[in-house]
């Protein structure tokens, strides 16, 4: 099996389609609604809970089984129905139209594949192993999830939110770029992997408020 590219795909307002209304599914479209996608599902039955997703208006529903016009301005779909045959179909109908599809536990009938996610807020790593095993990527997450716990997330947010201050406020290369190297030094990196986030917040923040200190007295 050829390697893949690893990409991060911006799915906010974009229509993703899901065949299929069982559990596997459930799962899918949860993810998908987290990435703020728009997402309709295709299916003659659903779980409960994609019922009350439907009834709310969070996904669109159509009953029955999958037909090609599904597929009208899909930007990404995910086969995750029972049947081969079906989940084949879609896989081939969208290979003809140059879409983005997943056949769910069938990695070779789609042309991207799900990788193993460790989630903190915007802080995320994906385990991938091209497909060849879900199960191999599935353990590596386990285990580095107990690494990275939520934490991770929030000190990521602090520094994501400084780093458009820096950007906006700090004109001279050098001094912006010695500043955002600070906020993820030996020391901060250090502090997170310790368990102490409290502190390590603040060595972020007093890289950015010390290099608007400095600022001001050079401008003075």
């Amino acid at each position: 099996m050829e390697r893949c590219y690893p990409i991060s795909v911006r799915l906010s307002g974009r229509k993703c389609l899901v065949i299929g209304g069982g559990k596997v599914a459930e799962r899918k479209v949860v993810s998908l609604l987290e990435c703020g996608a728009r997402v309709t599902v295709v299916s003659p039955e659903l779980t409960p809970y994609l019922t009350e997703l439907s009834a709310s208006g969070q996904v669109e529903y159509r009953q029955g089984n999958y037909e090609t016009s599904d597929l009208a301005g899909a930007f990404l779909v995910i086969g995750a129905t029972n049947n081969d045959y079906i989940n084949r179909k879609v896989a081939q109908d969208c290979f003809a139209r140059n879409i983005l599809i997943n056949v769910v536990d069938d990695p070779p009938n789609g042309n991207f594949f799900v990788p193993a996610q460790v989630r903190r807020g915007s802080f995320s790593i994906a385990i991938s192993t091209d497909g060849k095993s879900p199960m191999f990527a599935r353990r590596i997450r386990e285990e580095l999830e107990k690494q990275y716990p939520v934490e991770y997330g929030d000190v990521l947010d602090l520094i994501g939110e400084l780093r458009l201050k820096v950007i906006k406020n700090i004109s001279e290369p050098e001094q912006k770029y010695d500043v955002l190297k600070q906020m993820t030094d030996d020391e901060v990196m250090q502090l997170l992997r310790e368990g102490q986030y409290d502190r390590a917040k603040e060595l972020v923040k007093n890289a950015y408020y010390r290099s608007r200190s400095e600022s001001q007295d050079s401008s003075g």
